[in-house]
């Protein structure tokens, strides 16, 4: 009967012991979880507070409020440097981007410009890069509207000395070097040099160096010109993209709201700022696309001009205006086609078909298996699967939630597909 009670008495000694831990560990849960509330807290004040001071020298539009609820447009902006002697000379952007945010899809599309975009103002032939040094935010917004027939809602103007702190802020970014890079302006203090086949940790002055090169001393480089140059922002900007979506991020943004009321310009408000900041951080990689605008270059009285073409820009202006519109990169997609019959070159015949429609990135081979013909998805939306069903001419369906292996698609040929001769 004693040893009875001792084992009681020592069950519940122990069951007391385990709920004063449970209770310390419960009190210190709670600290740190107020505590934590308290930072952020903090943090969402100081960043609302120096978000705000970005509206004091922001130019007014008609509306800074969306008319359309479908999208949201924001025209970026960055300008040179002007003349470094007067620093109240006109500036014209050296960079343009359309942000589009398709609010139903959660889409983001940012449609770079091309700085030589031929434009008239008050019917005198300009190209778009001059528009703000002739009328400032107001008129480079008018003439985008303009040529895109569609509504600005926000601006953001930066300049190359903010864009240089910008990027000191977030940490820099390496960044794979693809041709060598030799270039010096030494009226703007301008020397760039950078080695092929080298990566670089490009910071402030470095990522300003190579989002400004165009062609080297000798005058070799982007046979393209400006759409080229535009090509190697683009690899900066997914650069900068994948950094932000980091965790690496987080202990930097204190320093990036601290830069932006100094050197960023905008007619947001800083409720918007965030609002929209959160909102294109969640937009998963499958759904953001950036892109330049279709056209030529050509010389008119000896001046040299992009023109813009909506024809070759028609996938743009299907994203920026149609809410329900759809696209794909298709050549983004790791396809596999097996034929499973016996005859010949069915997957090949299948692989030079589809690659005239943008399909580049595929692999053919030949397995036994079934009549039937499928095909099989690997972590892709429906929206996208029904557009490539389209190209392959296939309705017998499969998905898999994760990419299990090395492709996106893969395509099996069965007994009841034919050859196909269009």
């Amino acid at each position: 009967m004693r040893e009875k009670n001792v084992k009681k008495k020592d069950v519940n000694n122990k069951k007391t012991v385990r709920n004063k831990k449970r209770r310390k560990k419960k009190k210190v849960f709670r600290k740190i979880i107020f505590l934590l509330v308290i930072f952020l807290l903090g943090m969402g004040i100081y960043t609302l507070y120096n978000i705000s001071k970005l509206n004091n020298k922001a130019e007014k539009l008609e509306s800074s409020m969306p008319e359309n609820k479908d999208f949201v447009n924001i025209l970026a902006m960055g300008v040179d440097i002007g003349d470094p002697k007067n620093p109240n000379d006109p500036k014209r952007t050296d960079t343009m981007i359309l942000i589009n945010y398709n609010i139903k899809n959660d889409r983001l599309a940012m449609i770079s410009i091309p700085r030589d975009t031929y434009i008239e103002i008050n019917g005198r032939p300009k190209k778009i890069n001059q528009a703000h040094a002739i009328g400032g935010v107001k008129t480079a917004v008018s003439e985008v509207e303009e040529l895109l027939d569609l509504k600005i809602d926000y601006y953001g103007k930066i300049d190359y000395s903010g864009f240089r702190t910008l990027i000191d802020a977030m940490g820099g970014v390496d960044m794979e070097i693809e041709r060598n890079m030799k270039y010096d302006d030494e009226g703007q203090d301008l020397h760039i040099d950078f080695k092929k086949g080298t990566t670089v940790h490009l910071d402030g002055k470095k990522a300003e160096e190579f989002f400004r090169w165009r062609k080297n001393n000798d005058g070799t480089g982007f046979v393209d010109g400006d759409i080229g140059r535009i090509r190697n922002q683009h690899q900066f900007m997914n650069k900068v993209f994948e950094k932000i979506k980091s965790p690496s991020i987080i202990p930097r943004i204190p320093s990036i709201v601290n830069t932006l009321p100094e050197y960023v310009e905008t007619n947001m408000s800083s409720t918007d700022i965030l609002a929209y900041a959160m909102k294109f951080a969640r937009v998963s990689k499958e759904n953001m696309y950036v892109k330049t605008l279709g056209g030529e270059g050509k010389y008119i009285k000896g001046i040299s001009y992009f023109i813009y073409d909506p024809k070759a820009s028609s996938e743009i202006l299907g994203m920026i205006h149609n809410p329900g519109y759809t696209h794909i990169v298709k050549d983004k997609f790791n396809i596999k086609i097996l034929n499973e019959t016996n005859k010949v070159g069915l997957a090949k015949n299948m692989s030079e078909n589809v690659s005239k429609k943008g399909y580049k990135n595929i692999t053919t081979g030949n397995i036994t298996g079934t009549d039937k013909t499928k095909i099989i998805f690997y972590g892709i939306n429906e929206d996208t699967a029904k557009i490539i069903m389209k190209d392959f001419n296939i309705s017998n369906v499969e998905f898999k939630k994760e990419k299990e292996g090395e492709f996106d698609v893969v395509v099996y040929l069965g007994h009841d597909h034919e050859y196909i001769n269009n």
